[in-house]
């Protein structure tokens, strides 16, 4: 029986189309998605490329000078850009803190289209005003980006929606299923067949397609990195099948099985997402930037009318700093700086309020996520790209704390009124970012199984109560 029903099925498949459009029309979407996101990363990569290049090119400009200088020769150049000084080394040839994009970063476009991938801190900057966002088109961040991951999670639903919202209400329409009457079947095991012969097919298509475009699109990379792209499609889609089958057996005819299950995409895609994310703005809001831009404001005004107190608090609290007598030679920058120091100390506290909301909000989405299977695929996809918000703010922390190494390495030489030499440039501090390490692709794979066959024993369950009750020609 399961044999033959197998065979039945596989022709009626082949017969009516849906292999070969679902085919196309998988492969369309991923080819383009894949393309659309290395596209994203190669311009990325360029950005970073192009900074690079013109700090370099930077770099031999001021060797040059330097040289000039070391040599007792005449320089043109303006007095302050000199980079014998060291806050002019500091400010006008500072190092790229970049994020490099990982291996699956075409994956899922995530916060990257929010965030700037590299800054240049300056050792007379702020770290509070270091500019992490870019410019963005409005439309496309309203209506998201085409990348795989929006394939995956919004659209690859809705075709097997469209591949299994009748496979019992047709057999029903067509009067097929009273043949059903004569076999030693129920009628939730001869859906649950149906059901798995299609997503045999989508699971094989999943990985011929995914592997080919993979290939054609990225060259060079393993096979193995996308294997974890693969098991959480396989799971998602798992999950859309299994709410397939309980809606087949539960509601009826085709049409009302369509409305359903539309509705159902409608509730796990969009509106759970929304609601959670509307919930913890509301459950922990923001503190306010501009208010935090005031008291910055504030600060810096206060410290500039005491700067030489200021100072000689400074000196006294860092010795090392005051090697040669801090009365010779004080300039602009001496003040500058002790005053700066203070400005973030004083300012601390209205960070840590803001990172911890954030902090807060996020939590509130992790813990959650369980509620819909379509964020915990978003979440675990961007983890995976490297592109999620733990790993923007990863980078942000991390930028701020070469801002500080930057600064700290230079201010020895503005307090001990040293000058910046050639020799001195091999030992400027170099940024380089630390990915974060995930290990939960196994765990969410695990979960998303653990509720599909959960979905499909409720469905089992009721199928049968349904079919002793009512009898299998009118269930």
């Amino acid at each position: 029986m399961y044999k033959f029903n197998f065979i039945y099925e596989l022709k009626s498949l082949v017969r009516n189309g849906w292999i070969q459009l679902l085919t196309l029309l998988l492969f369309a979407l991923f080819f383009f998605a894949f393309y659309n996101g290395q596209e994203k990363v190669e311009k990325r990569k360029s950005d970073i490329q192009a900074a690079h290049t013109e700090v370099k090119e930077s770099d031999r400009d001021m060797l040059k000078l330097l040289d000039s200088v070391e040599r007792g020769m005449t320089v043109t150049a303006s007095r302050w850009t000199i980079p014998s000084k060291p806050m002019a080394v500091g400010n006008y040839h500072p190092r790229v803190a970049a994020m490099d994009p990982g291996n699956l970063a075409f994956v899922a476009t995530g916060q990257s289209d929010l965030f700037t991938h590299y800054v240049k801190p300056k050792t007379s900057g702020d770290d509070l005003a270091l500019n992490f966002t870019e410019i963005t088109n409005p439309v496309q961040q309203l209506f998201g980006s085409f990348d795989p991951a929006f394939v995956i999670i919004f659209l690859l639903p809705l075709i097997i929606i469209a591949f299994t919202y009748n496979v019992l209400s047709s057999e029903k329409e067509s009067g097929t299923l009273r043949l059903l009457a004569s076999q030693p079947i129920s009628v939730a095991a001869w859906v649950l067949q149906k059901m798995a012969i299609r997503l045999f097919w989508v699971i094989l298509m999943i990985v011929v397609i995914l592997t080919m475009v993979f290939y054609i699109h990225i060259d060079g990379a393993s096979f193995g990195s996308i294997i974890p792209v693969i098991g959480i499609t396989i799971g998602y889609a798992l999950f859309w099948f299994a709410l397939a089958f309980v809606v087949n057996l539960w509601v009826g005819s085709s049409s009302k099985n369509a409305i359903a299950l539309i509705g159902l995409w409608l509730l796990f895609a969009l509106l759970v997402p929304s609601l959670l994310n509307q919930m913890g703005s509301t459950l922990y809001p923001m503190p306010s930037r501009t208010l935090m831009i005031n008291q910055l404001r504030t600060a810096k005004a206060e410290a500039t009318k005491k700067q030489d107190q200021i100072l000689d608090n400074f000196l006294r609290d860092h010795p090392e700093y005051a090697i040669n007598d801090p009365n010779q030679g004080r300039s602009f920058y001496h003040r500058y700086m002790a005053s700066q120091q203070l400005v973030r100390e004083e300012l601390q506290p209205v960070v840590q309020r803001f990172e911890e909301q954030l902090q807060k909000q996020q939590q509130w989405i992790s813990q959650l996520k369980w509620v819909s299977p379509a964020i915990i695929v978003q979440q675990e996809l961007n983890t995976l790209a490297g592109t999620s918000t733990r790993d923007y703010e990863s980078y942000r922390k991390q930028v701020i704390d070469f801002a500080e190494t930057w600064r700290q390495h230079l201010m020895p030489f503005l307090y001990n009124n040293q000058p910046f030499a050639s020799a001195d440039y091999k030992n400027l501090p170099a940024f380089e970012y630390a990915p974060l390490n995930s290990n939960t692709t196994a765990k969410t794979i695990l979960v998303l199984i653990v509720i599909a066959m959960g979905i499909v024993g409720l469905g089992f369950a009721k199928g049968i109560g349904f079919q002793s009750s009512k009898g299998i020609l009118t269930h």
